[in-house]
């Protein structure tokens, strides 16, 4: 594993360190949580073709919710230290050597193994996810890879919303799951060498 945090994300530098690199906010496009072959594989492949070929991050749209959420985080993960322990920010980590996947966590502590993923949704959603009190599936694929690409125990889950507890619990490695996700993406970053290989 290694850890960049000699620069801050959302800037130019950390955009070139995720050219052409899955990530695992994006590992749900080449695999599901029910372990299977995403449908958004391809584009996703095609996607990350394109940014290695032209040196270029794609640009990816952002709604009002994700700017919102962007903007929340940083009150968000106050909260979180706040209610547990302090958390380091850092631009990424790479699961090794090859540096051919990647997470960009909302925080990490490296004293106790583990990281932080922050979601700021909207009000009914947030209020559907402390109803139901466990970590959506939607977000099952992104924990678990974040897991997998760290070899850590533990990463925390929090839902934010200002003026609503927060919804923060601790997930677990799922010993079924990450083996797959592991066979999964260095399975993708082979096509997507030979992809790029064809295109050039």
């Amino acid at each position: 594993m290694i850890i960049i945090d000699d620069i801050d994300q959302g800037t130019e530098a950390w955009m070139a360190l995720r050219v052409g690199s899955p990530g695992a906010s994006g590992m749900d496009k080449i695999i599901t949580s029910q372990g299977k072959r995403s449908t958004s594989r391809q584009k996703y492949m095609y996607q990350l073709a394109g940014e290695i070929i032209t040196g270029a991050k794609a640009e990816t749209y952002q709604n009002g919710h994700m700017l919102r959420g962007t903007e929340l985080e940083p009150e968000a993960r106050d909260v979180f230290e706040f209610a547990h322990f302090p958390v380091h920010q850092c631009a990424l980590i790479y699961p090794g050597d090859r540096k051919h996947w990647h997470v960009s966590p909302d925080g990490i502590s490296v004293q106790r193994n583990c990281g932080l993923e922050i979601k700021c949704p909207s009000l009914p959603v947030h209020v559907e996810y402390l109803d139901k009190g466990v970590l959506p599936t939607a977000y099952k694929v992104q924990v678990q890879a974040s897991l997998a690409c760290t070899g850590w125990p533990v990463w925390w889950f929090m839902s934010y919303y200002p003026g609503m507890k927060p919804l923060i619990i601790p997930v677990e490695r799922d010993g079924k799951l990450i083996p797959l996700i592991n066979e999964a993406v260095e399975e993708f970053c082979a096509d997507l060498q030979k992809l790029v290989e064809r295109l050039r």
